[in-house]
């Protein structure tokens, strides 16, 4: 009985391994894809805005049909991150609405979906979004 309780806890641990290093294959940084963000406000302050997200290929060409979630977090402990979707405005172009809720630094994580089925996840850095602290 023991034999064969090891010998299942083995299985399951192999099994847990092989899905685990399989989904690391599926998102990755693609580093010949191009991610360019401007926000608006510019200079960012503490309130709405709006991202515009440029994406392109490794020959520099507009990818159109991407799926964007981004993520904006604060580069401090504790803060509650904000969440959106983006919208093709044009083939290559994507906006979203953020909500910065403080002033100071950000970053946001952009999560891709290509149309070709890779995915790739890139972090962009938001110094100094201004206003009250």
């Amino acid at each position: 009985m023991k034999r064969n309780r090891g010998l299942l806890v083995t299985v399951l641990l192999l099994t847990v391994m092989v899905l685990v290093g399989c989904g690391r294959g599926q998102t990755s940084d693609i580093d010949a894809i191009g991610i360019d963000l401007s926000v608006s406000p510019d200079p960012p302050t503490v309130g709405p805005a709006t991202l515009v997200l440029t994406l392109t290929d490794e020959q520099g060409e507009p990818i159109s049909g991407a799926a964007l979630e981004l993520e904006g977090n604060m580069s401090h402990a504790g803060m509650t991150p904000v969440f959106s979707q983006a919208e093709e405005t044009e083939p290559g172009h994507y906006e979203a609405p953020l909500e910065f809720t403080m002033g100071g630094d950000w970053f946001v994580i952009v999560k891709a979906s290509l149309p070709d089925g890779r995915a790739l996840e890139r972090q962009i850095d938001l110094p100094g979004v201004s206003g009250g602290m």
